[in-house]
């Protein structure tokens, strides 16, 4: 991602967790729904413990971090 937008991202994605601690669900819904508004549609968010993945994403439209050191975030853009 270019910097500017993966730092945005990172910002959301922290805040979005630590609203919704106990529902993955409901963090990943706001994550996307706010990336669809920012950056344009076909956005794709998982969050969750223990998975594995392999997507088909836009180039440069990628984030795969850790949240609170277990918690992982994957966002990505596939139109």
């Amino acid at each position: 991602m270019p910097e500017e937008m993966r730092v945005e991202t990172m910002e959301l994605c922290v805040t979005a967790c630590e609203k919704f601690a106990t529902n993955n669900e409901s963090a990943a819904k706001m994550i996307k729904e706010s990336m669809d508004k920012k950056f344009g549609s076909s956005w794709h968010v998982v969050i969750g413990e223990g998975f594995g993945f392999e997507v088909t994403h836009e180039v440069k439209n990628l984030l795969y971090m850790f949240f609170g050191g277990s918690l992982a975030v994957c966002v990505w853009k596939c139109s």
